[in-house]
């Protein structure tokens, strides 16, 4: 395996090639040597395409592809310090291309905080091996060893004599130089990119309004589509009456999409389009159309009703998912027990801009579409299924991304776009309305968690037990009415507690609603329910939160759930390369409590709480400041936030990453809800689905980035789930009320 910063790192030439996808094309290696061997002193000209990312222009300028989506994470400048890193390439020479979804790149998803903790190795394999054939290139050039060349700051450099040669005069000789068999990465004290705050690529476009975004896309003669979908997942419609739709300005035709799919899958929800010579006009058709929908069996849906079949099943025995020591001797033996039943409600992703999607059909029959998508090659496939296409003939253009956080890595809007397109023989814009968005989603699922603890005379934890009950993902694509394995990995078989006897249950509860993920998926509920019952154990024991959480989370080890008999992918890595690592959960606790303050004396009304969790093989640990007035009134005043994230490659977008699940994470524990009546959802913008707004947030968020010579782990979504148990719990601290459901705006707190 590759040691970062152990000395050298090595990788074979077929390790390469399957990393970075040079086997399908992309490689230019001319048959002719001729070049090497002649005249030194004239250099061919050309460009040099190593590997799909990289293309070294004559001119000097360094284009480098990126494979994945910005949505304001900061990926599109994260990849190319990376690259440019590696290749030593001069910032200023290096140009930036976006690719389109195509699986010459790889895995194109960006979710689950994968972009640099997967693609750590690929990236730098890209610069690297583009550097390497340039000091070939040049020492070929001289007839030197090219132990005697190095690549520095865009040129190739020979010591002894004080040669060098710019990279754009080396392309064309690099272009016919054979590939390595290995390449060697730069050392980690040699870097120039990686490890530092350089600014966003993209932020004076975004900052400006000159960003393009998928509903910032036009194309000529464009028609603009509203969908009316049913209201109920899995309606279909009865009949339409259209007449005043078509009679309002600027409307051109009504087209009916057809019924969605059972399971949903990411297909097009079906539904009525109106289609316009503008946005407006689309919309105001929209409200004009007379449907009669078939509201089927999901008609009978309620949340109320809903939960008290959660909280039935988590009284009951579920399926054990993992077994350590003898739960029910350690009870028995517990000088003190405690209960508690916790429920998170369904979320929203709610970006801030809704899906929107353009697709023209070609003519050869081929269709090209634009879209704020997470997923192009998953687009890719939803379309040419949906038209009946092969995916060859789709091509998915990557706009940037107004926000996303799950939301826009299913496709149904895409799809929506190319059928509507398909059948007016126009271009069409599918723009979702914020309504549309939060009614129609995919949506994060509600839970219920029951807990049960026991401590001993000494107020030691001897036992915990937990059984978890939500809808699954899965059943957006086939029948399903348990949690998945992977779903149970996401802070629930992970556990990292100390304890001799826990037994992990999960229950059965079937889907409604389409269900899909939100940022750090079931992380959400899961640290709730656990970070927050640890606190309560505390209590129960009579101890100070943190040194009880620090005494539960036990010895510096590793961890492997599958030793207690769980199913655990560990986010698709070995064990080996991305440890369950208790020290470094220690070491984020530890600096946030730090941070914090912590045991400080607090005025009344005031209280201090800290949670800390592992997910997507990042360590996050964060503590809050609460205020509560007599009256009620909840105001948080101020977060710390530590992280341990291996190498990072900026520091400043991991910090504004922790200080955005900041907000995020108060915005699902102050308000997130969303509720369903007779199968409908009930809420539809900002005012019944409301975020954090700028009085309710705290007077800072303070971020501490912990340096490390892991491997680098995920940044985008492990800074929420600490975020509302710390807040719940400081709660706790300030006014002795324990916080068992969210969001917290339904809380009694006077």
């Amino acid at each position: 395996m590759n040691k970062v910063l152990a000395g050298i790192s090595r990788i074979t030439r077929r390790e390469f090639i399957r990393n970075t996808g040079l086997a399908g094309g992309g490689l230019i290696i001319a048959a002719n040597f001729s070049a090497c061997s002649s005249d030194k002193a004239v250099l061919p000209g050309g460009d040099f395409m190593p590997n799909v990312y990289v293309n070294l222009l004559e001119s000097g300028t360094v284009e480098i592809v990126c494979h994945r989506s910005e949505m304001g994470q900061g990926i599109r400048t994260s990849l190319v310090q990376v690259i440019a890193d590696e290749m030593e390439a001069d910032w200023g020479r290096v140009k930036l291309l976006q690719a389109i979804g195509d699986a010459k790149y790889g895995d194109q998803n960006t979710d689950g905080s994968t972009s640099i903790r997967n693609q750590f190795d690929v990236l730098r394999n890209a610069g690297a091996v583009a550097r390497h054939v340039l000091v070939g290139a040049a020492a070929d050039a001289w007839e030197v060893p090219a132990e005697e060349c190095v690549a520095r700051n865009h040129a190739v450099h020979h010591e002894a004599s004080g040669r060098e040669l710019a990279y754009g005069e080396l392309a064309g000789l690099a272009a016919t130089m054979p590939m390595p068999e290995e390449v060697a990465f730069k050392p980690a004290s040699e870097y120039r990119y990686i490890g530092k705050p350089i600014d966003l690529i993209d932020g004076m476009a975004m900052t400006t309004g000159t960003g393009m975004f998928g509903i910032d896309t036009v194309l000529p003669e464009m028609l603009y589509a509203s969908i009316e979908r049913s209201p109920v997942v899995g309606g279909k419609i009865v009949s339409v009456d259209d007449s005043a739709a078509r009679q309002v300005a600027g409307v051109v035709d009504v087209i009916q999409m057809g019924d969605g799919t059972m399971p949903p899958v990411f297909n097009p929800l079906g539904g009525v389009a109106v289609l316009a010579t503008n946005t407006w006009a689309a919309q105001q058709g929209r409200k004009a159309l007379r449907i009669e929908w078939d509201l089927g069996a999901n008609a009978a849906y309620n949340t109320p009703t809903y939960r008290e079949g959660l909280e039935a099943a988590v009284k009951k025995d579920g399926r054990a998912v993992l077994q350590r020591g003898d739960v029910d001797a350690g009870f028995a033996d517990a000088a003190k027990t405690i209960e508690a039943i916790y429920h998170t409600p369904l979320l929203s992703q709610a970006p801030m801009e809704p899906p929107a999607a353009v697709a023209v059909i070609n003519e050869d029959g081929s269709c090209t579409a634009w879209a704020c998508t997470q997923a192009p090659q998953s687009a890719q496939a939803t379309v040419a299924r949906t038209l009946g296409l092969d995916p060859a003939q789709v091509t998915i253009n990557v706009t940037l991304l107004g926000g996303a956080f799950g939301r826009k890595s299913k496709p149904d809007f895409i799809a929506e776009a190319a059928v509507l397109a398909k059948k007016s023989g126009k271009p069409v814009k599918v723009t979702w309305t914020r309504e549309d968005d939060i009614r129609h989603g995919y949506f994060h699922s509600d839970a219920c968690q029951y807990l049960k603890g026991g401590i001993d005379a000494e107020g030691k934890a001897v036992a915990w037990l937990q059984r978890t009950a939500f809808p699954s993902i899965s059943a957006t694509f086939g029948p399903a009415d348990s949690p998945s394995d992977g779903e149970l990995e996401l802070g629930f078989t992970d556990n990292p507690y100390a304890i001799g006897n826990m037994k992990l249950e999960a229950c059965d509860a079937s889907a409604h609603l389409r269900i899909g993920w939100l940022r750090s998926v079931c992380n959400v509920f899961h640290a709730f329910a656990a970070s927050s019952f640890a606190d309560e154990l505390a209590h129960l024991a009579g101890r100070d939160s943190l040194e009880f959480l620090f005494e539960l989370i036990g010895p510096d080890r590793h961890i492997d759930p599958a030793s207690d008999g769980a199913k655990y992918e560990n986010y698709g890595h070995p064990l080996e390369d991305h440890p369950i690592d208790t020290a470094r959960l220690k070491a984020t606790l530890s600096k946030a409590a730090e941070m914090a303050g912590w045991g400080r004396s607090l005025p009344a009304g005031r209280g201090l709480g800290i949670a800390v969790h592992r997910s997507f093989a990042g360590y996050v640990a964060t503590a809050a400041e609460v205020s509560v007035s007599e009256q009620g009134k909840l105001k948080v005043e101020e977060l710390w936030t530590a992280t341990d994230a291996g190498i990072v490659v900026n520091p400043d977008r991991v910090r504004s990453q922790m200080e955005g699940a900041g907000i995020f994470g108060m915005s699902i524990a102050l308000h997130g809800a969303i509720t369903a009546k007779d199968g409908a959802i009930e809420q539809g913008n900002f005012h019944d689905y409301p975020v954090v707004r700028m009085s309710e947030s705290p007077k800072a968020i303070n971020v501490h980035v912990i340096e490390s010579t892991a491997k680098p782990g995920g940044v985008g979504e492990p800074g929420v789930p600490p975020v509302a148990p710390a807040i719940c719990n400081a709660i706790f601290a300030a006014t002795g009320k324990r916080i068992r459901e969210l969001p917290l705006d339904t809380a009694t707190l006077a």
